[in-house]
């Protein structure tokens, strides 16, 4: 009995000898241990520190990342991220580290402030509150934290009165009141929305964007704002604005099924329009037409794809040269849009065609009061003034009975039907045949400009190539009209003309 005492008393010291050296080996691996992770950390803030008085943002970053991967009890590191998230924007980021440092050290007044701050900005009046008051019971010396409790007061106020007034139906006090909330609180998603609203109510859909398009990164998933700014933007038209937004909608979540239909109906209205703008650069104008005649059927209850179309569909049919054509259409487009000045140029091209210069003018006139900058509108009133010009004097185009898009085979058989027609050969009496001599040399001389692809142009242009006024020393007539260097009717003896 007495050995086996003997025998566990000495086994009993070994153990105990053996766990104050298991002791003293892991105590020094700890200190190691803890030294390395010491200067690691001081590594990644003198890292961070740099970094940040650098301007390397996102490099600071990761860095005091790594510090409070280490160590996520530091309060400091928290207040330093926060630091560097706020100077690259990101709010709503800093505010869980802020959180973080008061909550570690509840007397951290610095974080507590800045933690308030964000939350003033942000709109949310009770926990700004609570902040102030913690830091003026427990330090009254912060003057700046008074100030930012009076603008809690203050901005709770008007809070209130902001959304009486919209519930009242004063949408322009109801403004008036959330101007200054927004000074107060800029990051307030939910008064920017109201705001945005009002100002839908008051007719001024510009400013309800401006306000939305910063709400909808104010709250981490804010599908509703994404979404009735995308209605908003493509309800005036601003059809790649609209797809762009209700995209960001489906990111949130791809299954929400009223930004999946929208993003479906404006995309399938987007490439209608994109399809069309591409014919008409190809010149395939035809083409271009029914894409739009498409998307008046598509959008026939939002007015500005209606105005657009019809716009594109008189300014396509001046190209083509379909002058009654693109005169209804044209007038059908300023009937819906009656201070477009594209819709009136292009009307004034498509009376041109018509040959009905005055009206032409007219339009052209009216266009420039709208646009007075344009060049393509002072260039054309100037043609059509030359032409009206002209016209009063001689308008080939009316001698031949053509229209302005003739061919040069069309110009060519009118003169032949006409030049046998009035050929003085065809009278007897002398008044009739000197008033034949007159339409005959009209008709020749149209011929003449009129298939001269040169003369032509001119023509187009407003300058009658064969006036004396337009010519210089002669420019190869005889000044009465006729293009050749002789008049065969005074040329002496009976002139025949004989068609084959």
């Amino acid at each position: 009995m007495d050995w086996a005492r003997s025998r566990l008393t000495g086994l009993g010291g070994g153990v105990l000898c053996f766990l104050s050296l298991l002791c003293v080996i892991l105590d020094f691996q700890i200190d190691g241990v803890l030294g390395a992770t010491r200067g690691e950390i001081e590594h990644h803030l003198e890292m961070g520190r740099k970094l940040l008085a650098a301007g390397q943002l996102a490099e600071a970053l990761t860095h005091y990342h790594s510090a409070l991967e280490v160590d996520p009890k530091n309060y400091l590191t928290y207040y330093k991220r926060a630091a560097v998230f706020l100077a690259m924007g990101k709010s709503r980021s800093a505010l869980p580290d802020l959180t973080a440092a008061t909550q570690l050290k509840p007397d951290f007044f610095a974080a507590r402030l800045q933690r308030g701050n964000i939350l003033l900005k942000q709109g949310n009046v009770q926990e700004a509150r609570n902040d102030f008051e913690t830091i003026i019971r427990q330090s009254p010396e912060y003057g700046e934290v008074r100030e930012q409790l009076a603008r809690t007061r203050d901005l709770e106020e008007l809070q209130e009165d902001a959304r009486a007034a919209y519930h009242q139906g004063d949408y322009s006090g109801a403004i008036s009141l959330l101007e200054r909330v927004v000074e107060i609180s800029p990051w307030d998603p939910e008064m920017r929305e109201l705001r945005a609203d009002c100002y839908l109510r008051t007719g001024d859909p510009q400013k309800a964007i401006q306000d939305l398009t910063p709400a909808t990164r104010l709250r981490s998933d804010n599908r509703a704002a994404f979404l009735k700014l995308s209605r908003l933007q493509y309800s005036l038209g601003e059809h790649r604005e609209s797809l762009s937004q209700v995209r960001e909608c489906l990111k949130l979540d791809q299954d929400d099924k009223e930004c999946l239909s929208h993003y479906k109906q404006v995309k399938k209205l987007s490439k209608r329009l994109d399809s069309a703008e591409e014919l008409v650069q190809e010149e395939r104008y035809r083409d271009a037409i029914k894409e739009y005649e498409g998307v008046t059927e598509a959008e026939p209850y939002v007015f500005y794809y209606g105005n657009l179309a019809k716009e594109r569909i008189c300014f396509c049919l001046v190209k083509v040269k379909a002058a009654a054509e693109a005169i209804d259409a044209c007038s059908e487009a300023h009937q819906r849009d009656p201070r477009n000045p594209r819709i009136l140029r292009d009307r004034a091209e498509a009376y041109i065609l018509n040959q009905d210069y005055e009206k032409a003018v007219e339009d052209y006139q009216e266009a420039r009061e709208f646009d007075g900058d344009s060049d393509d509108i002072r260039e054309g009133l100037e043609r059509a003034f030359k032409l009206l010009k002209i016209s009063r004097k001689r308008d080939y185009y009316k001698i031949l009975g053509v229209s302005r898009a003739a061919n040069k085979q069309e110009i060519i058989k009118a003169y032949r039907k006409l030049a046998q027609q009035w050929h003085p050969d065809n009278f007897q009496s002398e008044a009739e045949k000197k008033e034949a001599e007159k339409k005959f040399i009209d008709i020749a001389s149209a011929k003449e400009v009129l298939t001269d692809p040169e003369m032509r142009e001119k023509f187009d242009a407003g300058e009658d190539p064969l006036d004396p006024e337009n010519q210089q020393q002669g420019g190869g007539h005889d000044g009465h009209g006729w293009p050749f260097p002789f008049n065969p009717f005074e040329s002496g003896g009976s002139f025949h003309f004989k068609f084959q």
